[in-house]
């Protein structure tokens, strides 16, 4: 770019924009290299010199944790994609980046999550690791001993978990006690260590944010950092909109003099003009598509090979009163798991991975409007469905959803005032990162959820001067900034390594 650009931007931008799913082509830095760009924790030290920014093919930055109205739902505040943050909270960049002091709020619900059961008290997931065992009952002691370590260390585990498994970890001994059970089925690991279906289910339902099966090896990692995250940070939301913590990243950016060029479409490098560092907010399937990108034969052989995950379809309730859940308690939670036990669960995920609709979907609500109320009366739902997932009627999914919704709240029909469905098509037109639905960037499953994009000393290096950011790089899918965050430590190296 014409101006030179402190490292600190490359951060920002891929942090900001890239793990929100942003429909961003490329950010890009110049720097001077008559000095080394500085970054230093904590506000007022972010660098220096005028920022310029990248292209982003969006109109505005953030689309993917925007926050609208839609025309038939008047006076609310809908999320189009992420909603539930316990990530975001935890995260060592957002940390870093102080965003609260650039206007960003986290609201919480009195109950981090929730999960009904038909025809008995709902897994109701507390604040706190007593709170939680001693709703429990029978397995008080089995989830104190599996969460304990979890909850005494959140930190140490979360900066584990979000650092690229290439790298040595700075807490070894506590990815070792955690790797123990984290590598195991989170199916396996909830039958051999509780008898309530509370338990089991409070423990597959966090464990399928994985969008994979909970029969899946590795799953249960997701069980117990979810799980760990609920009572210790919680898993809140954002207050006005998940777009408002885009809002503080941008006036981030604006205090350093930055600029964002939007509604621009890059599909060639050539276009752009040189720079130290262009840091790609892609999939493989878009970085293969993009012209003037020389890779390797290693390299792009990785990216062809790179499998998608199954999708979610999306539908947004306006309701004219709270959800009427049986067990009140699930009212007073921010997001609810609704699935019912963990044998319904495996079923219902065993029929997507098989590329066939359930008839009783897992579908994971958030009630933002409880921690928020400035949302307005709006439940934020999504199902788990094949990847590409064509309704064969109209509403299908949506009377699926509804129809698990009212098993567990019966009147729950009676409480929608409108609907508005997105199709897993619908999501990869507005982000075409969304391949066939799904947001996770690519399938978490196997090696891939852990050797993101590919078994590499420097993942994100794709080529001379080019990086890779997005879900699809390590550590992975999350708002949580991270896989925007080492991506620049690899623009930072290579500039480094360039500069002697």
């Amino acid at each position: 770019m014409d101006n030179f650009l402190p490292i600190v931007l490359t951060r920002l931008i891929n942090l900001g924009i890239d793990l929100h799913k942003e429909h961003c082509g490329l950010s890009t830095s110049r720097c001077d290299r008559r000095r080394r760009p500085e970054w230093t924790h904590g506000r007022g030290a972010l660098g220096y010199g005028r920022m310029e920014c990248g292209y982003l093919r969006a109109r505005r930055p953030g689309r993917w944790c925007s926050s609208f109205v839609y025309g038939d739902f008047p006076g609310t505040i809908v999320d189009l994609g992420a909603a539930g943050h316990p990530f975001g909270v935890a995260s060592p960049a957002f940390r870093a980046l102080d965003l609260e002091a650039h206007g960003l709020r986290w609201r919480n619900a009195p109950y981090p999550m929730a999960h009904p059961l038909e025809g008995a008290p709902a897994g109701i997931l507390h604040g706190s690791l007593a709170d939680t065992a001693a709703d429990l009952g029978a397995d008080a002691q089995a989830w104190r001993r599996l969460h304990g370590h979890i909850v005494r260390h959140i930190d140490e585990h979360v900066d584990n978990a979000l650092t690229p498994l290439v790298r040595w970890p700075e807490r070894p001994v506590r990815l070792a006690q955690f790797g123990a059970a984290g590598v195991l089925p989170a199916s396996s690991l909830a039958r051999a260590a509780f008898r309530t279906p509370q338990a089991r289910a409070l423990f597959a339902g966090s464990a399928v944010h994985a969008i994979t099966s909970p029969t899946s090896p590795l799953t249960s990692a997701f069980g117990l950092l979810f799980g760990g995250l609920g009572m210790t940070r919680g898993w809140p939301v954002v207050e006005g909109g998940t777009g408002a913590l885009i809002d503080a990243l941008l006036n981030l950016l604006r205090s350093h003099h930055a600029r964002l060029h939007t509604g621009c479409e890059v599909t060639d490098l050539r276009e752009r003009p040189p720079a130290d560092a262009t840091i790609l907010n892609l999939t493989p399937r878009q970085i293969m598509r993009l012209g003037g990108l020389e890779l390797r034969g290693g390299t792009r052989r990785s990216l062809a090979r790179w499998r998608y995950g199954s999708a979610v379809f999306k539908v947004d309730f306006h309701l004219s009163e709270p959800v009427p859940w049986a067990d009140p308690r699930v009212g007073q939670a921010g997001t609810v798991h609704v699935g019912g036990t963990l044998e319904e669960i495996c079923g219902a995920e065993g029929d997507v991975g098989k590329r066939r609709m359930p008839k009783r979907p897992l579908v994971l609500a958030c009630q933002q409007f409880v921690a928020d109320p400035s949302r307005g009366q709006t439940l934020w739902t999504y199902a788990h469905v094949p990847r590409g997932y064509v309704e064969r009627y109209p509403s299908e999914v949506t009377e699926l959803i509804a129809a698990q919704i009212e098993r567990f709240a019966p009147g729950f029909r009676d409480t929608i005032l409108a609907t508005h469905a997105t199709s897993p098509a619908a999501l990869e037109r507005w982000n075409p990162n969304l391949v066939g639905g799904d947001i996770a960037g690519g399938a978490m499953t196997g090696l891939q959820t852990l050797l993101r994009p590919r078994f590499s000393t420097h993942p994100h290096r794709l080529a001379p001067g080019v990086f890779m950011a997005s879900s699809s790089a390590a550590p992975g899918a999350g708002v949580h900034g991270m896989p925007g965050w080492w991506a620049a430590e690899e623009a930072l190296s290579a500039w480094n390594d360039a500069a002697k």
